[in-house]
């Protein structure tokens, strides 16, 4: 399994270190995860894709460290190119999210 950090850009990154949080994708959907965005909740500013030219696999695991605790939007792009757009979410601490067949099916239904 591939376990890759990153850090966020200057908008992402804490003002303080206490203030800062984690956040950890795996990926256990059969689908390649592409791209990874994220936006300060509401704004649809997306900033760069955290990904890179990196390729999240089905078993592999991104963690980005330094992200401000809030609500952000985060938004997934898989292999086909099918956005998957999670609204709202907190952020506020070490949070962990699995990513599965239902979730990015769920999100095309909702498309």
């Amino acid at each position: 399994m591939k376990l890759w950090r990153f850090a966020l850009t200057a908008a992402l990154c804490a003002p303080t270190i206490a203030l800062a949080a984690s956040v950890e994708f795996v990926n256990k959907s059969s689908w390649e995860i592409h791209e990874v965005y994220f936006s300060p909740a509401s704004q649809k500013s997306w900033g760069e894709d955290h990904l890179g030219s990196e390729v999240l696999e089905n078993g592999d695991s991104l963690t980005l460290d330094g992200v401000d605790r809030g609500d952000w939007d985060v938004m997934l792009v898989d292999e086909d190119g099918d956005k998957c757009v999670l609204e709202d979410v907190t952020i506020d601490g070490s949070d962990r999210w699995v990513i599965t067949d239902k979730d990015l099916l769920g999100c095309q239904a909702a498309s």
